[in-house]
């Protein structure tokens, strides 16, 4: 099973416009994917899910957001207000999302399981190809990859950006409900049982060409299609 998504929502810019714990439940029922905390005084409130339950869920929310803004604009808002209002859901596409838009498109971040990660690269590593205008950097930390996307040209290719951020991420929620993933953990923490295993896996892998071997100091991970990957690791760990 791959790892959630944990991202706090400031819900307290929706709280001139609705009753929050109003719109929680609402939330809630049309995000039963997701798991909730309570919500805190502040107007912050926890979600951990998936990352494709969270892209729904930022949608929604978006939407939400952006009906308030077409509010402003006609009127129904104060004047001074529209400012603070695009900066809300500026910070709402930020933090529900974990999703950074430099506002012309030339920065874009996508956050990726990094099993999902390793295995788009691999097996998929056409998602990655960009112009010379487009670099991607990355940072891992755990189980999470965080994927950069910038563009360093001329300002008419920032649309190229945005390109590359949506493959990325349609590829990733593909594969996010395609594969599966199985970790394998060192008992005895020994260079010999370490060896023991990756002999195993190199001799197994040719067998198995759609699977994916990522090796840690303390696991392996084993990714692929689910029967794939269960025959897998059912031979390595015998």
């Amino acid at each position: 099973v791959f790892s959630c998504v944990t991202s706090v929502l400031d819900m307290s810019i929706f709280k001139d416009q609705f009753v929050l714990e109003d719109l929680i439940q609402e939330i809630k029922k049309k995000s039963t994917a997701l798991s909730f905390g309570p919500l805190q005084s502040n107007g912050h409130i926890s979600v951990q899910g998936s990352f494709p339950a969270i892209k729904l869920l930022r949608d929604f929310l978006l939407l939400k957001a952006k009906s308030l803004s077409e509010k402003d604009k006609r009127g129904e808002s104060k004047s001074h207000q529209r400012p603070r209002r695009r900066l809300q859901q500026q910070r709402l596409t930020t933090e529900t999302s974990n999703f950074v838009d430099g506002g012309d498109g030339e920065k874009q971040v996508v956050v990726l399981d990094t099993d999902i990660y390793h295995y788009m690269k691999y097996f998929f590593s056409r998602t990655f190809l960009v112009n010379g205008n487009v670099v991607i950097s990355d940072i891992t930390d755990g189980d999470i990859t965080t994927v950069y996307i910038k563009n360093i040209g001329n300002r008419s290719d920032a649309g190229q950006v945005l390109k590359v951020k949506e493959k990325i991420e349609n590829q990733s929620i593909k594969l996010h409900n395609t594969l599966r993933k199985e970790r394998i953990y060192f008992q005895e923490h020994t260079r010999g049982e370490k060896q023991r295993y990756k002999w195993a896996c190199e001799n197994l892998k040719p067998h198995y060409p759609h699977v994916l071997i990522i090796p840690y100091d303390t696991h392996i991970d084993v990714v692929g299609n689910p029967a794939e990957i269960f025959e897998f690791t059912k031979k390595v760990r015998n």
